[in-house]
């Protein structure tokens, strides 16, 4: 029985070999041999030569020559090995033939053959396929930019196997199993801080191979709601707009502070009353001239509160107020204007209604002060008619003035009884500076008078007229149609007595 070994697989036109073995080996005498030894003297122990069987080794090797489908030709040499045979003989003897023991012969066997193959010659084995290319693990995507507290987070893997299969996906969240099988993983944090991810991918035919991406961290900051840290109003006191040398807007300013997760921040201002520009922006200007005031001979006085509110892109939102004192000194109260017929300074029925039932019982209290202000139309001449021998003439205006204030202070039983240094003039020609208001009779608001012949008035009057204002006491506000106020000529006044 023998081992060989073939330096070329099956197949192969040239086939090298090395071989070894074992097996028995026979040994057999001649037949002379035989013959001659059973003739020999019985002393020298020949009698029993006979053939012999004695374990063998042999070893070589050669080369087979695949000629064709089915023949082919072997070439070889081997060695032979094996102990003496003892052919029946003893192993000593002192005077007779024996083979001694413990010895051995090698033998040398070139042999020639022809090789017969039967069936089909041999297909060499395909080669094993080459291993797949391992996975890509890519990397995983999506956490850049600002991450925040309670806002959901979604990465993805970008991970992929060269052989098309399908990959299974295995997230890990701060070293903990999470998600699902899916390229994509979202979470929402509900802290901020550090947070650490990855992924495993493998092959979903064949487990052993993997992939891991990461882990990387994420950074995510924690929410903070918006914050006003100061707010302001300057000036803090204002003036109404019915003292024009005031001051009447106040520039508000706020600063607040937000988190990168709030977004931007938008801002808006309010006010209890009054109005606010560019009041989208951190910097607003406040107008107090809109604000309503009660007319009155007292100061009044209001405080307005200016409200800042700060909301970010999550709609959270912080307010802060500042307050802004407006103050408005006693204003004066503007009656009917008095109108008088062309080139006639006659207050006449109507206009003494107004004087006497409106004008005179409001300064009775002692709050106000009477001013009137005398205006003539552009048609009418300058100077009043004559008023006797060695008297100048007044101005139309001015006469008007005197006339109406004469109605005020003359008493009796027709005129009323205001004292004389409770009323301030100014006469002003032409000028008509402020609107017409003629207190004319015959409406819802006067009854309508009888008057006498050259003293009715119209609409069509209203230039010629005097102003009648109330002045609080003290007060150093004018209207506008008052160019010179001054004091009451008492004495000329007084001798006018009450006109009819």
């Amino acid at each position: 029985m023998n081992l060989v070994y073939n330096f070329t697989p099956r197949g192969a036109r040239i086939r090298p070999y090395l071989t070894a073995g074992f097996g028995v080996a026979g040994f057999k005498p001649t037949a002379k041999g035989l013959q001659e030894a059973r003739a020999l003297d019985p002393t020298f122990h020949t009698a029993g030569l006979r053939s012999s069987i004695e374990p063998a080794a042999n070893y070589g090797g050669g080369v087979k020559f695949h000629l064709s489908e089915h023949f082919g030709v072997r070439l070889d040499a081997r060695g032979f090995w094996s102990p003496n045979p003892g052919f029946g003989l003893p192993t000593s003897s002192t005077n007779g033939i024996y083979i001694p023991s413990g010895k051995h012969q090698n033998g040398l066997q070139a042999t020639l053959g022809v090789v017969i193959y039967i069936g089909q010659t041999a297909v060499p084995a395909p080669p094993a396929p080459p291993a797949p290319a391992p996975l890509n693990a890519g990397s995983i995507t999506g956490g850049e930019g600002t991450l925040c507290q309670g806002k959901p987070i979604t990465l993805h893997s970008t991970a992929s196997d060269p052989s098309g299969h399908t990959l299974s996906y295995a997230w890990k969240l701060n070293g903990a199993p999470s998600g699902t099988n899916s390229a994509d993983f979202s979470f929402t944090p509900n802290n901020g801080g550090d947070f650490t991810v990855d992924v495993t991918v493998s092959d979903s035919t064949n487990t052993s191979r993997t992939a891991t991406a990461g882990p990387i961290t994420l950074h995510v900051q924690e929410y903070a709601e918006p914050q006003i840290t100061s707010i302001s109003a300057t000036p803090t006191e204002l003036s109404c707009s019915a003292d024009p040398t005031g001051t009447h807007t106040s520039n508000l300013s706020g600063q607040a502070t937000g988190s990168a997760c709030g977004g931007n921040l938008t801002y808006k201002w309010t006010v209890s009353e009054g109005s606010v520009t560019n009041d989208t922006t951190p910097n607003a200007t406040f107008d107090a001239s809109t604000l309503s005031f009660e007319g009155g001979a007292q100061g009044q006085a209001k405080t307005v509160t200016a409200t800042l509110t700060v909301t970010d892109e999550t709609g959270k939102s912080a307010s802060r107020t500042t307050d802004i004192a407006v103050k408005c000194p006693p204003r004066y109260v503007r009656l009917p204007d008095i109108v008088f017929a062309k080139n006639n300074a006659r207050v006449n029925n109507c206009g003494k209604r107004v004087l006497i039932d409106e004008a005179a019982p409001r300064v009775s209290g002692g709050d106000y002060d009477i001013l009137l202000v005398g205006h003539v139309d552009s048609d009418e001449r300058l100077n009043a008619p004559g008023r006797g021998r060695g008297r100048a003439a007044h101005r139309l205006d001015e006469q008007r003035v005197l006339n109406s204030a004469a109605v005020l202070t003359g008493g009796g039983a027709t005129c009323a009884k205001v004292d004389p240094s409770r009323i301030k003039v100014d006469w002003v020609g032409t000028d008509q500076t402020s609107t017409p208001d003629p207190g004319l009779c015959g409406t819802s608001n006067r009854a309508s008078q009888k008057e006498r012949k050259g003293s009715e008035v119209s609409g069509a009057d209203k230039n010629r007229r005097v102003e009648v204002y109330l002045i609080p006491r003290n007060s150093q506000t004018v209207p506008p149609a008052a160019k010179n106020m001054r004091p009451l000529p008492e004495r000329e006044v007084r001798a006018m007595g009450c006109p009819k």
